[in-house]
Parts: C-alpha cells; sequence; structure tokens
C-alpha cells in the first residue's frame, strides 16, 4: 500500500519528451517514477510489463500506454542515480527499455563496472557511454523527472498515476489492472 497521499494529480502531463512504450492517445496512460536500486520499484516495473502484455493481448496494442520517469532515491540508493544516467545514456544510442530491463534485473550490481558491462552485452558505444556518464550529460533531464514528481506529490519510489490520478491501491496484479481498467471508462 502506498501511504503518500499528499497530491493526487500528475502535475507535469505526459508527453513526447517522456520514455514510452506505446501511444499518448491510449486509453490507459500509466505513469511510473522509479528508482533502478528499490526493489519495490523492480517489483512494480515486473508487474506491469505482465500487465502490459495481457492487456496488449486482449485489447490491443493501443490500449494502454506506459512511461518511467526517473526518482532516484539517492539517499537511501547510493547506485541509484549513477544507474539513471547508464539508461539515458543507453537511450541516447537506442537502448533506453533494455537498459531499463537490465537495471532493473540486477539491481544489486549497478555499481560502475557493472553499469559498462551491461552497457557492453547491449551492443552499446562504450567511449561514448562513458563519456555521457563521465560529463553527466543526462543529469539535468533525471532532475526534471525527479522535480515534476515531486510537484505531483511523489516523495518515495514506486509512484503511480492512471490517467494522471495517482494510484493508491495495492501492488499487485488484479487490482492494477481493475484500476486501469476502470480508468479507461
Amino acid at each position: 500500500m502506498n501511504d503518500d497521499r499528499s497530491h493526487s494529480s500528475l502535475l507535469v502531463l505526459p508527453s513526447t519528451q517522456d520514455w514510452m512504450e506505446g501511444v499518448l492517445s491510449a486509453k490507459v496512460v500509466l505513469v511510473m517514477y522509479g528508482d533502478y536500486q528499490c526493489p519495490r520499484s523492480a517489483d512494480v516495473y515486473k508487474l506491469i510489463k505482465v500487465i502490459k502484455r495481457e492487456l496488449s493481448a486482449s485489447l490491443g496494442e493501443d490500449y494502454l500506454c506506459f512511461i518511467f520517469r526517473h526518482f532516484p532515491q539517492t539517499q537511501i540508493h547510493p547506485h541509484a542515480q549513477r544507474a539513471a544516467q547508464a539508461a539515458e545514456a543507453a537511450a541516447a544510442q537506442g537502448q533506453f527499455w533494455l537498459m531499463n530491463d537490465t537495471l532493473f534485473t540486477h539491481q544489486q550490481k549497478l555499481e560502475n563496472g557493472y553499469l559498462v558491462e551491461y552497457a557492453n552485452d547491449l551492443g552499446l558505444d562504450i567511449p561514448q557511454f562513458l563519456k555521457e556518464l563521465s560529463k553527466q550529460v543526462h543529469v539535468d533531464h533525471i532532475n526534471e523527472d525527479i522535480e515534476g514528481g515531486m510537484q505531483s506529490g511523489v516523495t518515495t519510489a514506486p509512484a503511480l498515476f492512471i490517467n494522471g490520478i495517482r494510484y493508491t491501491e495495492r501492488w499487485n496484479t488484479t487490482v492494477l489492472m481493475a484500476a486501469m481498467i476502470a480508468a479507461s471508462r
């Protein structure tokens, strides 16, 4: 149960600047603020992937648009910010979602050496990847995600918004899927 209910609306609306799977015109637009080192974020991300598959199969590909925004909690997860930068550096080479999956799958191993290994496994240009990490090229984008989340009352990850409304129910497939279907009506 998510007890952070200080705001109920998403104030930074989804746009083409977001990392998304699906289209903004979908019946359901699900925004997740996540932290790569947070076990609950990983669990919710896996849950969303299952729901997305099920909804796409039964209601069509355009039913759900899933948006991921960064919300690294650096005070408790020291590698989360660097992992977010790695996801953005991978995104610059067209591999955001594959890196996203990798970081959540291997969230116990997010030190720099592992990030380079993951980038290499994805076939990224390693010198470019390292340059972007060392120069912190993507920090502004990550900070924009964090600030947008905070404006909407997000204080901890994960946080979900369904069609702009904060999701505060249980984190399980049945309840979350029911909330998405209800939001589309």
